[in-house]
């Protein structure tokens, strides 16, 4: 779950691209890794200490399984070229200028500031920050971790990518734009500093409610959801030959001609 403007939702994140469902809550009778709950009545500590060993053995296990199947997901969507001449800069004080006129104030109105982020590859993903800030929450640390191994795949390694959050519609437009750029650039710092994925293929954008993700409900926890997009290349430049190597090479072609 996800914070808003009211304060973050409750409860821990989930490896990206798992659902978080609770499961539905037992009833006696039922089965589960093959233990009756009508047990519980006549010996609740010893099965208690069956199901402790089991869940030891079986949750760990899932938990793997369930990260590495996200992690698969998220370089089939973000391992592929995608080129974008997209001006950060400007955008930010495009936005800027957009608030500072009160432009485009109705939010079901108001036209998304960068339509040409929609068409690039990208994925979406909750991350909980402390209430109006830029502190993430040791919660979505996993989350993270699972999108930096994506990050760090050979298939991925070759490409930059934009981190880009948002914010729900509440409170005051340019407050939201300058908190938004605050999360995007800690999101970031997690990846590089943290997870050491190389920094010059992050570059971080906030773009506040100026890109709501659900127009018609603009208070939604689905406009308050942080992008991974795909914004081309990263070009290595090769390593220069050095000049004592290049000149030891000349003259044993010198040599060669003789």
């Amino acid at each position: 779950m996800r914070r808003g403007s009211a304060g973050p939702r409750q409860g821990s994140a989930m490896p990206v691209g798992v659902d978080q469902e609770g499961d539905p809550e037992l009833q006696q009778g039922d089965q589960r890794s093959g233990v009756s709950l009508m047990l519980w009545g006549k010996k609740p500590r010893g099965i208690a200490l069956l199901l402790g060993a089991v869940a030891l053995f079986v949750l760990p296990t899932a938990a793997r399984a369930q990260t590495a199947t996200s992690t698969g997901d998220i370089i089939e969507k973000l391992a592929v070229e995608a080129e974008s001449d997209i001006d950060l800069t400007a955008l930010r004080q495009q936005a800027a200028d957009r608030i500072k006129a009160r432009a485009d104030a109705q939010p079901q109105k108001r036209p998304p500031i960068a339509p040409q982020l929609t068409k690039l590859p990208q994925i979406r993903f909750d991350v909980v920050f402390d209430q109006d800030s830029s502190l993430i929450r040791p919660a979505s640390y996993q989350t993270i971790g699972s999108i930096a191994d994506a990050l760090t795949d050979p298939k991925t390694r070759p490409y930059r990518y934009l981190i880009v959050d948002h914010v729900e519609s509440a409170g005051r437009r340019d407050h939201n734009l300058i908190l938004s750029q605050r999360r995007a650039e800690s999101v970031r710092d997690v990846l590089v500093n943290t997870f050491k994925v190389a920094p010059k293929r992050l570059q971080a954008l906030g773009l506040g409610e100026e890109q709501l993700q659900d127009v018609n409900r603009p208070a939604s926890p689905a406009n308050a959801r942080v992008q991974i997009i795909a914004i081309g290349k990263f070009e290595t430049a090769d390593p220069a030959t050095p000049p004592a190597a290049a000149q030891k090479g000349a003259a044993a072609a010198k040599k060669k001609k003789r």
